[in-house]
């Protein structure tokens, strides 16, 4: 009976990550897109492995010798083991599936019946500040306004772009909603994975102007940098003027700081 649990969850763990992969974008909520790869072929090994071992056990089964009419006297021998007679002393019945293994089940399944919910204001609110990399150089932006910029752009031109290039410009950035715990307000924000929900970490950018609207909102916002320390330095605060926010559709992988794709 053990052996044929094993093999079911081989089964349902194959095709759940073959479900989350293969047949949907439900593994974007747990790793990065460029593991989708590895994610197949772990699923597909997965169902291989089950499915060849309930052939070996169906073959094992056909040549199982008949019964020969002496079992009661083997059944009296392994009695008499049971008792202590050859000094087992006990001996307990290891044949059944433990119920604690029943467990083992529940996140095999939730491949298959449940996704989890994507993570958003409450797990930015504990994750890690994304420290922006230095850079002394930024290619020139383009004329376009409202002008399309990943929030990570917008901090390392706002606290590192001696050039000022983004002073006075009108820029659209999109993200979700989380209240700011300080003084009210709050922050468009975006969780983005290195590899995997795991090492998640935020970058967020202060709204000014704008009523918040509900955590977890989805919104694309159009503004200009809002005037709080020298720009171009490391006293200059990520943070916007808001002009214009409009609702929007969470994108399929949400877990990256990448360009607006709604124009405003």
């Amino acid at each position: 009976m053990r052996h044929r649990v094993q093999v079911l969850l081989l089964v349902l763990c194959g095709l759940g990550l073959l479900h989350a992969s293969l047949f949907s974008d439900l593994y974007l909520r747990y790793v990065k897109a460029g593991l989708r790869p590895a994610l197949i072929a772990s699923g597909a090994l997965l169902l291989v492995l089950g499915l060849l071992a309930a052939v070996l056990d169906g073959r094992a089964d056909a040549h199982e010798p008949a019964y020969d009419g002496r079992e009661g006297e083997h059944e009296h021998e392994r009695d008499h083991d049971r008792v202590g007679g050859h000094g087992h002393g006990g001996h307990h019945d290891h044949s059944t599936t433990p119920r604690i293994a029943w467990l083992l089940f529940l996140p095999a399944l939730s491949l298959l019946l449940y996704a989890p919910p994507a993570l958003g204001a409450y797990t930015a609110s504990r994750a890690n500040e994304k420290a922006v990399k230095e850079q002394s150089r930024f290619d020139r932006l383009p004329a376009t306004s409202p002008l399309p910029i990943t929030l990570t752009d917008f901090t390392q031109r706002v606290q590192q772009d001696r050039e000022r290039s983004i002073e006075g410009r009108s820029l659209q950035m999109t993200g979700f909603v989380t209240p700011a715990r300080q003084g009210g307000g709050w922050y468009l924000t975006r969780i983005i994975f290195n590899c995997c929900a795991a090492d998640s970490q935020s970058i967020r950018i202060r709204m000014y102007g704008a009523p918040a609207l509900p955590h977890d909102t989805w919104v694309s916002v159009t503004g200009t940098w809002h005037p709080q320390g020298t720009l171009g330095t490391k006293s200059a605060a990520p943070a916007l003027d808001v002009r214009a926010t409009k609702r929007i559709s969470p994108p399929v992988n949400a877990y990256t700081d990448t360009l607006p794709l709604t124009p405003s």
